[in-house]
């Protein structure tokens, strides 16, 4: 199993795990990347910007995250609650695993990724945000260590549940 940088030569097959999630979250009712997005050119500068990572078993391309260090606007403000650290963090986007091998616990492989790449960087604080139906993603994050911090409104005006992971405990 290998845990890497997206190439460009990526984009196709991390975009048909992203349509596998936009349906996934369609048939559930869940209000969350619908709306062309994220679409090709948003996958594409996540690539660019070297923020895409993918998991591959063998030669397949099983699931996707972005990793960003460049803050979250929508952060700034968070109601009901408080974000755990005041510390520089990094904010995880877009994960998502082909439907496949949902279930097999590879979110957490991905997240202990993150994680040993956040320390590499004395980065200690990750971030992130989901659709309060989002029940799959919940737990998820829930199983790995993070802790429910408030409400955030992405710029577009839709809500959506704060997660963060203190990693210097």
């Amino acid at each position: 199993m290998i845990f890497r940088q997206a190439e460009n030569k990526d984009i196709d097959r991390i975009f048909e795990i992203i349509k596998q999630a936009q349906e996934y979250l369609r048939q559930k009712g869940i209000d969350q990347w619908q709306d062309n997005y994220p679409n090709l050119d948003i996958i594409k500068n996540d690539i660019e910007n070297k923020e895409c990572y993918v998991l591959q078993i063998n030669d397949d391309i099983i699931a996707t995250v972005v990793l960003s260090f460049k803050g979250e606007k929508s952060y700034n403000k968070i109601f009901e609650g408080k974000w755990i650290l005041d510390k520089p963090y990094a904010v995880i986007h877009r994960i998502a695993v082909d439907n496949k091998y949902k279930g097999m616990r590879f979110s957490s492989v991905i997240m202990k990724h993150i994680e040993n790449i956040c320390l590499e960087k004395n980065i200690y604080s990750i971030r992130v945000d989901t659709h309060q139906d989002n029940e799959s993603m919940v737990k998820m994050l829930n199983n790995n260590g993070f802790t429910y911090c408030g409400i955030i409104y992405l710029e577009s005006g839709s809500r959506r549940i704060a997660f963060e992971k203190n990693l210097s405990i």
